[in-house]
């Protein structure tokens, strides 16, 4: 099984972790910004990462690899299937989907991503983004987040995965995550960010990254 796309992707980074969570075999191919392999131009008509490809099944969007993924391998269960805890996981992942990914990509996309690539950067609207709008997330994850350190039935799911994926790009290249404002998250912060499957994501992108950074 083939994901096509670049790792330090938010929505790369989510289907990679989801699909070490579930215990399949993945192998990653660098696609993006109008290079990949045939088997992404054929899944991603729209030029989007993530793609898929299993064999002569392609297909793009995170969500969708991940339904995929779920429905080939049930086990172990991160979407929960009693019905309150499934819906509030499939919130959160729109939640950080579009909601954390919308503040996220105005910071990381003009402070690195856009630098790196040479392309027009709105340090402004990354200054703002995070002034105005970042210190809400924490805020509404400061007050979701159970005692259990996890956001849904007391263990990690996919909840954790796609809220947490774009915040550690917020956190590349943006330190407003304060442990005595926000205790809660920041703790639930470092608890994902240790979880292997993360983490290992995560140690195969910080190359990549810090050189985005160092341009």
């Amino acid at each position: 099984m083939i994901i096509h796309g670049a790792r330090p992707s938010p929505f790369v980074r989510k289907v990679i972790a989801f699909a070490v969570e579930k215990g399949i075999d993945v192998d990653v191919q660098m696609a993006g910004f109008g290079r990949g392999a045939e088997g992404w131009v054929k899944g991603s008509p729209f030029g989007k990462i993530p793609s898929l490809e299993d064999g002569d099944f392609c297909i793009s969007d995170s969500t969708a690899i991940i339904t995929y993924m779920d429905a080939l391998r049930p086990e172990p269960n991160l979407i929960p299937a009693e019905p309150k805890a499934r819906a509030r996981t499939i919130w959160y992942e729109e939640f950080g989907d579009t909601v954390v990914q919308a503040v996220g990509a105005k910071i990381f996309f003009n402070r690195v991503v856009a630098r790196a690539m040479k392309m027009p950067c709105d340090l402004a609207a990354a200054d703002a983004a995070e002034k105005d709008q970042l210190p809400g997330i924490y805020d509404y994850l400061e007050g979701v987040l159970p005692d259990s350190g996890w956001l849904i039935e007391d263990r990690f799911t996919l909840a954790d995965i796609a809220v947490a994926c774009p915040l550690i790009n917020i956190g590349y290249c943006s330190d407003v995550l304060d442990a005595t404002r926000w205790p809660r998250t920041a703790a639930w912060m470092e608890r994902v960010k240790a979880r292997p499957s993360i983490a290992d994501a995560m140690a195969l992108e910080v190359e990549t990254v810090a050189a985005m950074k160092a341009i």
